[in-house]
């Protein structure tokens, strides 16, 4: 007999010195966190994260050092009917005198009044680092809020960048915190109702949560060399999450299956590392490889998104080879106490009792068409997933604006009122201009003139007050226009305006000023650069995935035939989920049942990122279901029969950790951001079909159309004769002979 595989060797030297594994795992996990901490995080820069025109625009900008303080506005309307100018301009210096006296209030302006004299605006400007203003913010909106009980015959509101930011952080904030509490005791209870049993069900979770705070203190380490975004953290708690159950549960039920079939603790525990233990660090390859591929993006975001996804993954992986075989012989059986009477009784027979293969009825009465009929399932399943996939070649992709936040606070009621009494204060674009310091009244001039034909354009909302605001660096070098559009930031004239500014206006304006450079960017330009890289990069990173992935399952698997499906199984899966989302979000019909507004569009980050996590959990599921397979054509079965006890003897465990991915990413449906509710419905709805129909069904069916086909290989790929197992596993007689 050969030398056994590595992860049987881990597994036996973990089971025969639990304490040891314990420890080294606890050592491990609190070194990492420490160390993180201890290293501290290096963030992207703006320039690490300038993405086409719009983020050289960003990077200019940034290259003036301007002295951008945070700004607030009082902003005074009629309740009803027209604005009482007198009463107005009374509140206005109310408001001027209380704010002056605030902490943090650096000055307060002259009352702005609004071109159809529906609003008069009062600006202030904030003192201190504008980064930290929204926390600061409380005291002038309490000052607002006494200003509006002197005068309760107006509404007086106030609304600006930190009070906008304070309010959405409190709403969001609140909005992830849920989420954060859920997610954890929906994990929990979906495992008890899985196993029936605490323990069984606290070990997965408490596997996934080490893998997660050792990999927040790496991703920190690792920040050093690919800086680190904001949602790194949440990504990695979201992918730690889903593996990290996985894995356990994987490794589990296959432990607890063999000592329910007699076998001694240890035996139980090398068969679980010889079969899950080997599908586990497959999917674990395959999810690291789909997630390296978000590094060909040439992406800030998705570098720091990719290493930390990797870095989860690959802690995950060695945990369930190492600690958990230690931790599941320590425990024996009392990882199936405490047990909960009903869900025991439900559950136990799954994993058979007084050593008899368990029988299962639900799933061989699914598999029943495609076993019998596997031409025909095949056909109906896949063009059903075709089918609902179609949708996806109408997919558009934008960035949502300040249009599409939660209307559910003042501050963002506010802010409507706001840009329909002063457009100029809603969508604008950024003309940056970067030239030599001589060049600087040229460049005014220029400027200047562009401004006066943006507005004699309707693309384009003339300026409030004394003309164009032309802001101008210290060393004379940077100068920076804004250019208001009275449009929403996704609305086709918007998109135009944008156009019209970077084809026209500004290079006629602009060109022939020696040593110039500029840029038009702005939150339109951000929508419209975004999702062009997006286009340009999804095909590079599909290939990558597919290419890595296909040789992975081919030699894992010795079949050629298996990595092909593998990968057009997959395809199907994300094809699926992508038509989905369109169907779902770029129309209006399920509004009010999601509660969301549609922007008409799928946001533009999402189609690459979605497009990774689900190559990559999917994977999961194929392995181990394909693995489950192979087992039975090495035990001699035929290949019907193979399939039969594949699916049979996987679907439980399959199906357990599909519904706690599902309970997950359904809980960041509920989110108020549509960006948030995309991702959560997108990844519940794909990990679901993933689980069902596409292993369920058109695996099956594929599989035993294929026939002997299915281990096709060229010689040199071809595996070296194996001796059988010693015990054959048994598929449900249900379906032995089944034709």
């Amino acid at each position: 007999m050969g030398r056994r595989p590595v992860t049987v060797r881990l597994a036996r030297w973990s089971a025969e010195h639990p304490w040891r594994a314990i420890a080294m795992w606890v050592v491990f996990v609190a070194v990492c966190f420490v160390g993180g901490n201890a290293a501290g995080l290096n963030e992207a820069t703006l320039e690490d994260q300038a993405v086409g025109e719009s983020g050289r625009a960003g990077v200019i900008v940034a290259s003036g050092d301007f002295a951008d303080p945070a700004v607030e506005n009082v902003l005074i309307t009629a309740r009803t009917g027209n604005l009482d100018r007198t009463a107005a301009q009374a509140a206005a210096d109310d408001a001027a005198t209380r704010l002056r006296g605030v902490t943090g209030v650096a000055s307060v302006g002259q009352p702005v009044p609004a071109r159809d004299g529906s609003a008069l605006l009062v600006p202030i400007t904030m003192s201190g680092d504008p980064e930290t203003a929204s926390d600061r913010v409380q005291p002038l909106r309490d000052a607002t809020a006494s200003v509006q009980e002197a005068h309760p015959q107006l509404r007086i509101e106030q609304v600006g960048g930190p009070s906008i930011n304070k309010a959405l952080d409190d709403t969001l904030g609140r909005d992830f915190k849920r989420a954060e509490l859920l997610s954890l005791p929906v994990t929990l209870a979906i495992l008890i109702i899985a196993f029936g049993a605490l323990i069984a069900a606290g070990v997965p979770v408490l596997l996934a949560l080490s893998s997660v705070a050792a990999a927040m203190g790496l991703s920190t380490l690792a920040s050093h060399l690919v800086p680190a975004t904001d949602t790194t953290s949440s990504v990695i708690l979201l992918i730690g999450m889903a593996v990290g159950v996985d894995y356990s549960l994987f490794y589990v039920r296959r432990e607890r299956e063999e000592r329910a079939k007699g076998r001694a603790g240890l035996d139980a525990v090398e068969i679980a590392a010889e079969t899950s233990g080997h599908a586990v660090v497959v999917s674990g390859f395959a999810v690291m490889i789909s997630m390296a591929g978000l590094l060909l993006a040439n992406d800030a975001i998705f570098s720091s998104l990719a290493v930390g996804s990797i870095l989860v993954v690959a802690v995950a992986v060695t945990g369930s080879l190492t600690v958990l075989p230690g931790l599941l012989a320590k425990l024996g059986r009392w990882v199936d106490r405490p047990r909960v009477p009903l869900l025991w009784r439900l559950t136990a027979p799954r994993t058979g009792r007084h050593g008899e293969p368990a029988r299962p009825r639900f799933w061989p009465a699914v598999l029943k068409p495609a076993l019998r009929a596997p031409l025909a399932t095949l056909v109906i399943s896949v063009g059903l997933l075709l089918a609902l996939a179609a949708p996806m070649l109408g997919m558009k992709l934008k960035f949502p604006g300040m249009e599409d936040l939660p209307r559910t606070t003042p501050a963002m009621q506010a802010y409507d009122r706001l840009t329909a009494a002063f457009p100029s204060n809603g969508t604008s674009h950024t003309v940056a201009v970067r030239a030599p310091a001589e060049q600087a009244d040229r460049v005014r001039a220029a400027l200047t003139d562009l401004a006066g034909r943006a507005a004699a354009d309707p693309l384009f909302a003339p300026a409030e007050g004394d003309g164009p605001k032309i802001k101008v660096s210290a060393d004379r070098r940077v100068a920076v226009l804004e250019v208001a559009t009275p449009y929403a930031s996704r609305t086709d004239e918007a998109a135009r305006s944008l156009h019209e500014l970077r084809d026209d206006l500004a290079p006629a304006a602009l060109r022939g000023i020696p040593g110039v450079e500029y840029a038009v960017g702005g939150g339109v330009a951000d929508s419209e650069d975004y999702s062009r890289h997006i286009e340009e990069k999804l095909p590079v990173v599909m290939a990558f995935v597919l290419a890595l992935t296909f040789l992975v399952m081919a030699w894992t698997f010795r079949s050629v035939v298996v990595a092909v499906t593998s990968i057009m199984l997959n395809l199907l899966s994300a094809g699926a989920a992508y038509g989905l989302l369109v169907l779902v979000f770029q129309g209006d019909w399920a509004e009010g049942l999601l509660g969301f507004t549609s922007i008409g569009a799928i946001v533009s980050w999402l189609p690459l990122f979605l497009f990774v996590v689900l190559f990559g959990l999917s994977m999961d599921y194929h392995v181990f279901v394909v693995s489950r397979i192979r087992e039975g054509i090495r035990a001699g079965m035929s290949n019907r029969d193979a399939v039969a006890y594949g699916i049979t003897s996987s679907a439980g465990v399959v199906t357990s950790a599909a519904i706690v991915m599902v309970g997950v990413f359904a809980i960041f449906a509920s989110l108020s951001t549509i960006d948030m509710k995309q991702l959560g419905i997108g990844l519940a709805a794909a990990i679901l079909l993933d689980a069902t129909i596409i292993r369920a069904v058109v695996l099956p069916s594929l599989m035993t159309l294929l026939g002997d086909r299915n281990w096709w290989a060229p010689r040199f790929l071809r595996p070296r004769a194996a001796t059988p197992p010693a015990e054959p596993p048994t598929p449900a007689p249900e379906l032995v002979g089944a034709r």
